[in-house]
């Protein structure tokens, strides 16, 4: 994302043990809450599943996490051209993939072959990475517009207009009241806006003082964000009523993860930050290199993950922020890393390559080289994994499982 700114080893310990139990059940649970149907109709399509990859890292409380595992190696199926660079990150659901493109357009392909079904033109790129919910599609532009379009067409619904330009995505949340779901969206207008599902007619706006560039964190009826200004906000949902503001100490250029009442975020000044929101206050803070984070954390079992442009992905504990491991890439790490299963790690670089390592020791495991720049983010779904470099391809990649040779008699 574009962002303006101003001025195994020895025997095991108690803590290694406790991490392996965390990552079993957390291996357990992960398939059997993607596929349960806490709530009918809309509620279950927006949750991420083995089939569906509905929003920007998946879920609402942007943890970047699926409970899909990939049984061999990734290999190319298909490449979609788009005519212009491609910093989205796709959300794939019902068979289909829906993704952003610097030349204004979103793109709707068949996620089996890659052929295009559909694209809707706005007056601006495409960043925003899209949101999947009750069968459409919504997504923010640089005209300043959210956008909800037909899923099946792409035919406009409704169209929701800021006073500049939408770079996050939108994320969502049930409404209090059971009725009308809402949409939740920041901007560079200095607001965060909360809109209707249906009419896309505005309910509340919360003003910060600077731009808001990533997407905010939903969780327990609170939303999070951070931007420009150096806060990370807190924010009521119902009502839009600020709940606490958290200095962060820098721009904060991509967004927070949440879970439970923690949460996770990397800002300009070259830092992670843990923050505990029941207290208001910082749990501990990690710093390697002097390089900025864009990259916005995955958290999975113990473990909290983030790229890095110091050309790496770091892996921390989520409790203390002690390393635990670093990955090293040719090229900065903009693009988000995804977990998959409690097993495996996906993320793309500018060094043009797709990379795929081992959770528990951050060991290499897969390396893909497309040859251009990935600072979107993996959007996964149960064999498939998807991405955009910013040349304009979009890569569908399938996770093929090589039969065992069969010796003849």
């Amino acid at each position: 994302m574009r962002v303006a700114i101003f001025q195994m080893s020895a025997p095991w310990g108690s803590a290694q043990v406790l991490r392996v139990v965390s990552l079993a059940w957390l291996c357990l649970l992960l398939p059997l809450w993607a596929v349960a149907d806490p709530a009918p109709g809309i509620a279950q399509e927006g949750l991420v599943s083995l089939t569906q990859w509905p929003m920007y890292r998946g879920q609402p409380s942007l943890s970047g996490v699926s409970p899909v595992k990939f049984q061999g190696a990734l290999s190319e199926a298909w490449v979609f051209k788009a005519e212009m660079g491609i910093k989205s990150s796709a959300a794939i659901s019902q068979g289909k993939v829906f993704i952003g493109c610097d030349d204004g357009k979103l793109h709707a392909l068949d996620l089996q072959t890659g052929k295009s079904l559909w694209q809707f033109e706005t007056d601006g790129a495409i960043e925003s990475s899209p949101l999947v919910l009750g069968g459409d599609v919504f997504f923010g532009s640089g005209d300043g517009a959210l956008y909800r379009v037909r899923g099946d067409n792409g035919s406009l619904v409704w169209k929701y207009q800021t006073d500049d330009q939408i770079l996050g995505s939108p994320n969502w949340l049930e409404d209090p009241a059971g009725k009308d779901p809402r949409i939740i969206v920041g901007s560079y207008d200095f607001r965060l806006h909360c809109v209707s599902f249906s009419e896309g007619q505005a309910l509340w706006t919360y003003e910060t003082d600077n731009y808001i560039n990533g997407t905010p964190a939903i969780a327990k009826g609170k939303t999070v964000f951070g931007g420009c200004d150096a806060l990370l906000h807190v924010i009521n949902l119902e009502d839009g009523k600020k709940v606490s503001e958290i200095e962060a100490g820098a721009y904060i250029a991509g967004s927070a993860a949440m879970l439970d009442e923690m949460v996770y975020v990397g800002h300009y000044e070259s830092e992670v930050l843990c923050f505990d929101l029941n207290k208001s206050q910082q749990v501990w803070r990690y710093r390697n290199r002097s390089f900025p984070y864009y990259s916005s954390p995955a958290i999975a079992g113990d473990d909290v993950l983030i790229g890095g442009r110091d050309r790496q992905v770091h892996c921390l504990n989520r409790f203390t922020g002690e390393k635990r491991w670093v990955f090293s890439t040719r090229g900065k790490v903009d693009s988000s890393p995804v977990v998959l299963g409690g097993e495996d790690v996906v993320f793309g670089s500018e060094d043009g390559r797709l990379y795929r390592v081992s959770l528990a020791e951050g060991k290499e495991i897969q390396v893909i080289d497309v040859g251009q720049p990935l600072t979107g983010s993996p959007a996964v779904v149960q064999g498939w994994l998807v991405i955009g470099d910013e040349d304009g391809h979009v890569y569908g990649f399938k996770d093929i499982v090589k039969k065992p040779s069969v010796q003849q008699p």
